[in-house]
């Protein structure tokens, strides 16, 4: 456990910004100045991305140390505030594209995220409706059966199972009452906290130092699933002896 919670502070140590002592460059999306300024702090953009996701590099999902740091950010702002993604890269510049591409793929990431919670509140709501009306036959039952044992006997034993009917009716409403009371709305907030992210300004900035051919082992440029292709000797025929 203790190896754990070492490895998870170095990764949440990697992805906060530091300062730099040189001018760094800026490209992207303006970030308005009354906006919850999310940094992030890597050293190549690949590393926001999940690098077992196969999938194109805008449908790629958020490496989920990187997720969580956002989500966790996000969510100690106030409900009423405006997100900006500040990305401080350790290299120079590349692409012109990238910080569209960036931004494109973080909006997809988190729009997929809120319709995901849509789908798990609508889910929840069906399975809601249904226990309700398993609940609603369970305590008729329990009510009716507790009725007709009070009616035909008298004794104290009689007077116990009617309660106990009674009880057992209730629990039986406890799950949809849970449901429709409490569990929905975490969800609900997670979908909102997903929307107010996936349209979020994102803006990268650069160092000077480092190799200006840095960016293309980098994310746009180069997919975590390419592979170098490897030229095959060329067979020459053996020469035949006269």
């Amino acid at each position: 456990m203790a190896a754990g919670r070492e490895q998870g502070d170095r990764t949440s140590d990697a992805l906060r910004p530091r300062m730099s002592s040189t001018s760094s460059p800026s490209v992207g999306d303006p970030l308005p100045a009354d906006c919850e300024l999310i940094e992030v702090h890597v050293s190549e953009l690949k590393q926001l991305f999940n690098a077992i996701d196969p999938s194109p590099f805008r449908e790629r999902d958020l490496d989920p140390n990187a997720e969580e740091f956002i989500v966790d950010w996000a969510k100690e702002a106030s409900p009423s505030a405006t997100f900006g993604l500040a990305v401080h890269l350790d290299r120079p510049a590349g692409l012109q594209n990238e910080p569209a591409e960036l931004r494109e793929a973080i909006h997809v990431f988190f729009r997929q995220r809120a319709e995901l919670s849509r789908r798990r509140l609508r889910e929840l709501f069906r399975r809601g409706r249904t226990s309700l009306v398993i609940g609603v036959c369970a305590l008729g039952v329990s009510l009716a059966t507790g009725n007709l044992v009070g009616r035909f006997f008298s004794s104290h034993i009689a007077q116990i199972l009617e309660e106990g009917l009674l009880i057992g009716g209730w629990v039986a409403m406890w799950r949809p009452m849970e449901i429709f009371l409490y569990d929905w709305w975490p969800i609900r907030a997670d979908a909102a906290l997903a929307d107010r992210l996936s349209v979020m300004p994102v803006r990268i900035s650069y160092t000077q130092d480092g190799s200006v051919e840095a960016w293309r082992r980098d994310w746009p440029a180069a997919s975590p699933a390419a592979r170098p292709v490897l030229s095959e000797p060329i067979e020459r025929p053996a020469a035949v002896r006269a």
